[in-house]
C-alpha cells in the first residue's frame, strides 16, 4: 500500500492549517493522521478525552512484538488573540528561510518530521519500532498525554525510551523543573469598614498569606539549587494574581490568590503547600476568627506538570546524545509531558529542533535549516535502530 508523500515542509503546512488551539477541539488533526497513516497501512489507536472532543493517537511503525522509542509531540498550540500577526497564523508563510505559523516551532515542526518520514521508517527493517504519540492540552495541563501513558503494557506496548521533539535547539534536555499551580481562597464576613470587630477581612487575611507566600520565595530562592544544573538556581514561588473585595469600605467577603511554585526534581510537591497551611492555622485563623468564627483558608491544587528527573545513562540519553552529536545533557526552565513519562519509569529525554524562544510570539517561526537538522536527526535514528 503506497501512502501520501509528504515533505516535511508540506506536512508542517497541513498540521499547521488546523487550528488547534487548547480550548479547540483537534480532531481533524488527529483525523488527518489518521488517514495518513492508513495510506501507508499503519494502524494507530485513538486515545480520547474524557469530552470525546479531544485526543491523543498513538501508532507503531515496525514490529509490533516488543517496545520501541517514542516519538512524542502535542498538537495543541496557544491562542493568536491579541498579537500582531504579519500573515494568517494557521497559513504557512515561508520566507526568506523561515517557515511561519502558530505551532511552527512549538511543535507541529516536530511532529511534521515524524510524520514525514513514516514512509522511510516502513523502508526499513527496524529491529526496534519506532512509536509516534500524538498529545492534546500540552499548553494547559500536560494531561494530554497521561491516558495513553496508563496504557503503556496492557493494550499499548510498554516503550523502552521517549524522545519529546519540544524545540531545544537539538540539545538533549534530561531536567525540567515542576510546576504546581494553586488558588488560595480565604472566606470573611462583611461589615462596615468603621466597626471592623464586626466582621473580618479576607482581603487583610489574604494579604498576610501572599507575604508568607513571598517569604517562601525568598527562602527558596536562598536555598538554591544543589545540582547547579538549573536556571534560576533555585525552587521559585510566584503569585500571579490576587483578587478579592467589593469597595474600599466594606470588609471584604472573600479574596483569591493565585500562585505556583517551580520545584527542582528533588522538591517534595507537597511541601510548601504544606508549610502555607501550617501558616495560615497558626498565624492567620486566630486573629480573624477572634471576630468570625467562621473565618477559613482552602488550598486548593489546579494542576501539576511533574519534574523530569535526569536518569544518567539511560537509553532514552544514550540514544539521543548519540543521534544529536552531543557530549553531554543540560536541562531547560519550562515545563513539558516528559515527567509523565519518566514518572512511569520509561526513561525520558527533550530533543527537539528549533528554539522555545520563538514559542507563543506573534510570527512564531522554525528554519528550514533547523528542519532539516531534525530531518537528519530522525534518519540517524532510522540507522540506528534498523
Amino acid at each position: 500500500m503506497t501512502g501520501q508523500h509528504l515533505t516535511p515542509v508540506n506536512m508542517l503546512a497541513r498540521l499547521v492549517a488546523f487550528n488547534t488551539v487548547s480550548s479547540e477541539s483537534n480532531l481533524d488533526l488527529i483525523a488527518f493522521v489518521e488517514d495518513y497513516l492508513r495510506g501507508w497501512g499503519v494502524a494507530s489507536v485513538r486515545i480520547p478525552d474524557a469530552t470525546g472532543r479531544k485526543a491523543a493517537l498513538f501508532a507503531t511503525l515496525g514490529p509490533a512484538d516488543r517496545g520501541g522509542v517514542v516519538l512524542s509531540g502535542h498538537t495543541d498550540v496557544v491562542p493568536v488573540e491579541g498579537q500582531m500577526w504579519t500573515s494568517d497564523p494557521f497559513a504557512l508563510r515561508i520566507e526568506q528561510g523561515r517557515a511561519y505559523g502558530r505551532g511552527a516551532v512549538d511543535m507541529k515542526g516536530f511532529c511534521a518530521l515524524a510524520l514525514s518520514l513514516v514512509p522511510e521508517f516502513l523502508a526499513r527493517p527496524l529491529a526496534t519500532p519506532v512509536h509516534l504519540f500524538l498529545s492534546y492540552d500540552e499548553e494547559v495541563s500536560c494531561l494530554g498525554a497521561v491516558d495513553g501513558i496508563a496504557r503503556f503494557g496492557a493494550d499499548l506496548p510498554r516503550p523502552v525510551a521517549v524522545i519529546v521533539g519540544e524545540p531545544t535547539d537539538l540539545e538533549v534536555v534530561d531536567g525540567h523543573k515542576s510546576i504546581s499551580m494553586f488558588t488560595t481562597t480565604v472566606f470573611g464576613a462583611e461589615a462596615h469598614s468603621s466597626k471592623p470587630e464586626l466582621g473580618a477581612s479576607a482581603v487583610h487575611g489574604a494579604v498576610l498569606i501572599g507575604a508568607e507566600i513571598d517569604r517562601l520565595s525568598l527562602e527558596y530562592a536562598a536555598r538554591g539549587d544543589a545540582s547547579g544544573r538549573f536556571d534560576p538556581p533555585c525552587s521559585t514561588v510566584h503569585i500571579g494574581r490576587i483578587s478579592g473585595g467589593t469597595a474600599r469600605n466594606i470588609l471584604a467577603r472573600d479574596a483569591a490568590i493565585q500562585w505556583e511554585v517551580r520545584g527542582l526534581p528533588d522538591l517534595d510537591l507537597d511541601e510548601i503547600p504544606s508549610r502555607l497551611s501550617r501558616f495560615a492555622e497558626a498565624e492567620v485563623l486566630p486573629r480573624f476568627r477572634a471576630t468570625f468564627a467562621g473565618f477559613r483558608v482552602e488550598t486548593v491544587l489546579d494542576g501539576i506538570v511533574p519534574a523530569l528527573g535526569s536518569s544518567p545513562g539511560s537509553r532514552a540519553e544514550t540514544l539521543a546524545l548519540k543521534l544529536a552529536g552531543r557530549n553531554s545533557t543540560r536541562t531547560v526552565p519550562f515545563g513539558t509531558e516528559a515527567g509523565h513519562f519518566h514518572n512511569a519509569g520509561i526513561p525520558t529525554v527533550v530533543c527537539g529542533p528549533g528554539s522555545i524562544d520563538r514559542a507563543h510570539k506573534a510570527d512564531e517561526y522554525i528554519t528550514l535549516d533547523e528542519l532539516a537538522a531534525g530531518e537528519a536527526f530522525l534518519r540517524r535514528l532510522i540507522d540506528e535502530l534498523a
